[in-house]
């Protein structure tokens, strides 16, 4: 279905077409937020390919790695969350295929018993370096004639079968020919290589990922021109295809839009890992993605953080902010963000200033998003275009946006503030929506005055 932004009643395929700007000279059942999108170089899982993770579960059979592991350091920063916010209900990985650069361990050889021969070869599922880590040990059972073969990681067993007779067994680990009698066998698998990213590699990352809807996507690399694709694939998917989204990229000022967050360093954590800005990117776009819309994410605390790397004197602070930059800081023994923000710095009439608050722009994509699924899924093609269904349509916004001024994600709203009109051409309708997003309270100014009088 089609979707985005229109300036004129002029589109040609059946959709949902949304504007958002701000109003000038004035103070201008919920879908659930929580998705992170990542291109990653892995040493395990299927190349090319999007990696569906639950935070929770167990990763190790997803990338090769358990969440706690240094090599899926990426994930554990993403699921942790703030203090005020939780951490995504999905992560998307996408593996970087590499090319033809990568390679799968593999094993083979024959063993000899009392004048049986069993010959294996064994090849693990995914190339990788991560497969030189599988072993596979084939043992007879004597009174039954059988073999259990069993595939291990690390020595942890993760796959195991019965066979009464040479043949092929198939886990999610590797593949394994067994041919001749049934002999005792002991293979370590090698020759892993993990794949080299290529410069398409980022290009088929996009093809793939435009499929699959998310919140937030991440870009954790510092190439200039790879993150101008993913700066522009972000905004044709907010402005042509219609799904509201951010990028989180890391230390790349200048970007001017509130469509990209730019995050202006890093933080040391309590294990003694360093992280640099662009390793940040993993904590904040799953906090970003976290949080609902009637969440902000100023002060919010990094969980597991120490100190920010490299702390920033107050003038850095302010320059990062006014740059559109969010700046980690730590002071009273806590590491946060200093001001939730996008890269939005300049103030037009179409959008004012407060696009470049976080909260602001996650009202405005819920509800987007939100009324993009639900009319594309009841409206389209199924309600007259007349008074009585476009009435209908009126009747779901109010219903809509009054539920989200109880949970306090906008303010002032009134059912006066929906508009459905007929469009231009006899299947269009043209919709108004006035909002006002509810923001936190970041700055506090006070007065205190003190009296010397004691009669006072």
């Amino acid at each position: 279905m089609a979707g985005g932004v229109w300036t004129s009643q002029n589109k040609v395929l059946p959709g949902v077409y949304i504007n958002v700007k701000s109003q000038p000279s004035t103070v201008a059942n919920i879908g659930d937020r929580g998705v992170v999108a990542i291109p990653k170089a892995l040493s395990w899982g299927a190349p090319g390919a999007v990696i569906e993770i639950t935070p929770g579960e167990d990763t190790t059979a997803l990338i090769g790695y358990p969440v706690t592991d240094s090599h899926a350091r990426f994930l554990l920063e993403m699921m942790k969350g703030t203090d005020v916010s939780a951490c995504p209900k999905k992560i998307y990985v996408y593996r970087y295929a590499g090319g033809a650069s990568g390679a799968k361990a593999a094993a083979s050889g024959s063993e000899t018993a009392d004048s049986d021969t069993l010959t294996y070869t064994i090849e693990a599922k995914y190339p990788g370096v991560r497969g030189n880590d599988l072993s596979v040990v084939g043992v007879l059972d004597p009174d039954t004639g059988g073999m259990t073969v069993s595939t291990y990681l690390d020595g942890y067993l993760v796959g195991s079968a019965v066979i009464e007779e040479a043949g092929t067994i198939n886990n999610e680990w590797c593949d394994i020919t067994i041919s001749g009698s049934l002999v005792d066998f002991t293979a370590t698998l090698a020759g892993g290589v993990d794949p080299v990213p290529t410069v398409n590699d980022d290009a088929a990352a996009i093809t793939a990922l435009e499929t699959y809807t998310w919140d937030i996507l991440c870009y954790d690399g510092t190439t200039p021109l790879t993150i101008s694709a993913y700066v522009a694939f972000v905004k044709r998917m907010n402005e042509s295809i219609g799904r509201k989204c951010q990028l989180v990229i890391g230390n790349t000022p200048g970007e001017n839009s509130p469509y990209v967050i730019s995050v202006r360093n890093g933080a040391l954590l309590s294990d003694g890992t360093a992280l640099t800005a662009e390793q940040a990117t993993w904590w904040v776009a799953g906090a970003e993605a976290g949080a609902n819309y009637n969440q902000s994410l100023t002060y919010a605390q990094y969980p597991g953080a120490v100190a920010a790397n490299p702390k920033l004197t107050d003038d850095e602070t302010a320059a990062a902010i006014e740059a559109g930059q969010i700046a980690i800081i730590d002071e009273f023994d806590t590491v946060k963000i200093c001001s939730d923000i996008n890269s939005k710095t300049t103030i037009t009439t179409d959008e004012g200033a407060e696009f470049k608050k976080n909260r602001v722009m996650r009202v405005l994509m819920t509800f987007c998003n939100d009324v993009y699924k639900h009319f594309a899924t009841y409206f389209i093609g199924k309600v007259d275009n007349n008074d009585s269904g476009r009435s209908l349509l009126r009747a779901w916004i109010i219903g809509y946006l009054n539920e989200m001024q109880a949970n306090n994600g906008v303010q002032n709203f009134t059912a006066e503030d929906v508009e459905v009109l007929p469009g231009a051409e006899i299947d269009a309708v043209v919709i108004n929506v006035a909002l006002q997003p509810v923001d936190s309270v970041e700055k506090i100014y006070m007065t205190v005055t003190v009296s010397v009088n004691v009669n006072a």
